[in-house]
């Protein structure tokens, strides 16, 4: 089994694929200021297994989502999920990349993104995703960000080494400006985000995957880097974290 099949197979066990919570998600549409009676648009994009997508249909019950991943596997869950929690008529699910997506221009009202927009780059995203938004329609997306000015080399050069467009808050709100949004809102996910609902349920699962997987060497190298990034986050999590970007888009 290849790499990308075996993240696959770690990952959609998990219900979140990236730092958050639902509380989060909440606070996210309590700073977007959204009318929760209001039969909205909405993509979430890079929606993994659905926990953002769940919680929106939960709290909008007038509108509709439309849930993108590319990867079928993850929306396989979030289509039984749905299911279960009695909101699959308000969610249609699409195995599409985030940068080939569908939608007409300004035909979406919000695009939600959580711990996803990395993919394509953050810049990218909010410049090529702006087309999709009606004049006034929301982006809220969350972001890896520094939340500090300095930090420890060995938090610095892993994110250096994993994502370039690592920055801190107030370089992603000038990009904001700079492709037509005015931000509204931004706040930083707290410690339980990363710890209790992300790398946590992870580690429980460390076990059943390397057995399932017959603790092969690919398998194990998968586990040794996950367990090298939670121990770094661990000890530098002064410094970094995602930030969540509410902003509006200007005519």
């Amino acid at each position: 089994m290849d790499d990308y099949t075996l993240l696959i197979d770690l990952h959609k066990q998990g219900h979140r694929q990236g730092p958050g919570g639902d509380a989060e998600t909440e606070l996210s549409l309590n700073f977007a200021m959204i009318d929760r009676d209001a039969p909205l648009k909405i993509a979430d994009i890079g929606c993994g297994t659905g926990a953002s997508t769940l919680m929106l249909a939960r709290l909008l019950k007038e509108s509709h989502i439309t849930a993108v991943d590319f990867l079928q596997d993850f929306l396989d869950v979030l289509n039984k999920e749905a299911v279960s929690a009695g909101v699959a008529e308000r969610i249609s699910t699409l195995a599409r990349s985030m940068d080939d997506l569908p939608f007409a221009d300004e035909e979406l009202d919000v695009i939600w993104s959580e711990g996803a927009i990395y993919n394509i780059g953050f810049e990218k995203g909010v410049k090529d995703w702006r087309r999709y938004l009606k004049t006034d329609g929301l982006l809220v997306a969350s972001e890896i960000t520094w939340i500090s000015d300095s930090r420890p080399a060995e938090i610095q050069t892993h994110w250096d080494s994993e994502y370039l467009e690592i920055d801190v808050a107030s370089a992603k709100i000038r990009t904001l400006e700079k492709h037509g949004y005015s931000p509204i809102g931004y706040f930083v996910l707290p410690d339980h985000c990363w710890l209790e609902h992300y790398y946590r349920p992870m580690q429980s699962r460390f076990d059943d995957f390397l057995s399932r997987n017959g603790n092969s060497k690919e398998a194990c190298e998968i586990v040794a880097t996950e367990r090298h990034e939670i121990d770094l986050y661990e000890r530098n999590k002064a410094h970094v974290s995602y930030g969540v970007y509410i902003a509006r888009k200007l005519g």
